[in-house]
């Protein structure tokens, strides 16, 4: 895959933690530097279940879904998550059990690694370290409930729309089958939804 610029994605990483509270730049400075740049391929794993999980992902470029495999085998892609988001198998780090999750980078990736001590020296020295904390773990809440609420109430046209909507050119960049899982319908149906639009347009 293309290198990518390390100071460039800790930057990013840096821009993000700004756009939520108000850092020192001391210990913003000193929480990234405990933190690292890496790259995963199109197609590999972040991380598998049943793994531990010590480690909070921020995307700076790629893709990546998070899978549950049920006991049949069949995968269900439960999150998507793309460039400016930070993300984690959460109830796994935060639990300390193994991960039910699996991340897989559906294009080749570069993530910055926030390691568990790293957070955790981020709370204790970084002004704005705890409030970062809380409101990475609403916005996470928010997202959940919505997402549950969208699969139990929201027509699966209404989903395919917001979906788009959040996020253009998703068809370009995940599978149709992935895309459907996620949607919660067959993929031959989300092909019936997707003639009807573009005959609506």
């Amino acid at each position: 895959m293309p290198a990518v610029d390390p100071h460039s994605a800790l930057a990013a990483a840096a821009a993000y933690i700004r756009d939520l509270v108000d850092p020192d730049e001391a210990g913003l400075h000193d929480l990234l530097s405990r933190c690292a740049v890496r790259t995963v391929p199109r197609r590999h794993y972040l991380s598998r279940s049943g793994d531990r999980i010590d480690e909070v992902y921020y995307i700076h470029q790629g893709l990546v879904r998070v899978v549950l495999v049920d006991p049949s085998g069949t995968e269900h892609t439960s999150h998507l998550a793309y460039e400016g988001l930070l993300f984690a198998e959460y109830t796994a780090y935060l639990t300390g059990t193994p991960a039910a999750y699996e991340l897989q980078a559906l294009e080749d990736t570069a993530v910055v690694v926030m390691p568990r001590a790293a957070i955790e020296w981020g709370y204790a020295h970084m002004r704005g370290g705890e409030r970062l904390g809380r409101l990475v773990a609403e916005q996470y809440f928010i997202y959940l409930d919505r997402r549950v609420r969208g699969l139990l109430t929201v027509p699966p046209q209404e989903r395919y729309a917001e979906l788009t909507r959040i996020f253009p050119g998703v068809h370009a960049r995940v599978p149709q089958h992935m895309l459907a899982s996620y949607l919660g319908i067959t993929p031959e149906y989300l092909s019936r939804m997707k003639r009807a639009a573009l005959g609506r347009s």
